[in-house]
């Protein structure tokens, strides 16, 4: 193999193992990828040796600590980037941006842009939450196929009167957020406040989400339509700007 195309297939590798949720056998990514069992097993021990992926007890492949080095920096790095998109949103809508991935079972706020108004929400840039009972939540888990075993995981704690909180009815949630390409949060996660969410994508992938959120007046006097597809086409344009077409 060329040096680029090594390069290539390692990085397909790694983006097989981050599909299955960081860990598969060998099988699993020759599925994935395409690639010959051989081809894959030498990528696998350059990727062994640098500390980025790692065996398990029981032979299987996952992804390794050395990630968490590049993981925290390209964070941090999107964090910035995603500035100027959040205060579009703010622009947009007048509330408060968020920018949120899903690490594990986790949202993570990555990134945020403080609505102009006096009375306006506030989440702490590296707070995590579970993502059932929000919105940005909602459109992440959407494009999970694993989102079930994720709800299973979390126990779905109620978190207001209004949080949804068994597996059933969040999984028939996401079915409507697929549907209409955009998730709410009426007060599911703190009461009084709403929040509308959109995906931001990866090509085909949903890879973090933005969202609004400010107080239930505020945010149903908005036409939730218009500004969800006002949304999107922002969210689309830093998915374009982060993970530029091959």
């Amino acid at each position: 193999m060329s040096t680029v195309q090594s390069v290539d297939r390692a990085l397909d590798v790694l983006e097989a193992l981050a599909d299955q949720g960081g860990e598969a056998g060998l099988s699993e990514i020759a599925a994935r990828t395409g690639l010959p069992y051989g081809t894959i097993h030498r990528l696998l021990q350059a990727l062994l040796s640098r500390g980025y992926v790692r065996q398990e007890s029981d032979r299987r492949y996952a992804l390794g600590g050395a990630l968490m080095r590049l993981g925290g920096a390209a964070e941090r790095m999107v964090g910035v980037w995603a500035q100027p998109y959040l205060s579009k949103l703010v622009a947009l809508s007048g509330e408060t941006a968020n920018l949120a991935v899903l690490e594990g079972d986790f949202v993570v706020y990555v990134a945020q842009a403080a609505s102009p108004r006096r009375l306006r929400m506030f989440a702490e840039v590296g707070r995590r939450v579970l993502p059932h009972s929000t919105a940005v939540g909602k459109v992440l888990l959407a494009d999970r196929p694993d989102a079930a075993g994720i709800l299973a995981r979390t126990g779905l704690p109620r978190r207001t009167e209004h949080t949804i909180t068994t597996v059933e009815a969040v999984l028939a949630e996401l079915d409507a957020v697929r549907s209409r390409g955009y998730a709410m949060d009426f007060g599911e996660e703190e009461l009084g406040v709403h929040c509308l969410a959109v995906p931001v994508r990866d090509g085909s992938r949903v890879i973090a989400g933005m969202s609004i959120s400010g107080p239930v007046e505020r945010i149903e006097a908005l036409d939730r339509e218009e500004l969800a597809e006002g949304m999107r086409e922002i969210a689309a344009d830093f998915g374009r700007e982060i993970f530029p077409a091959h």
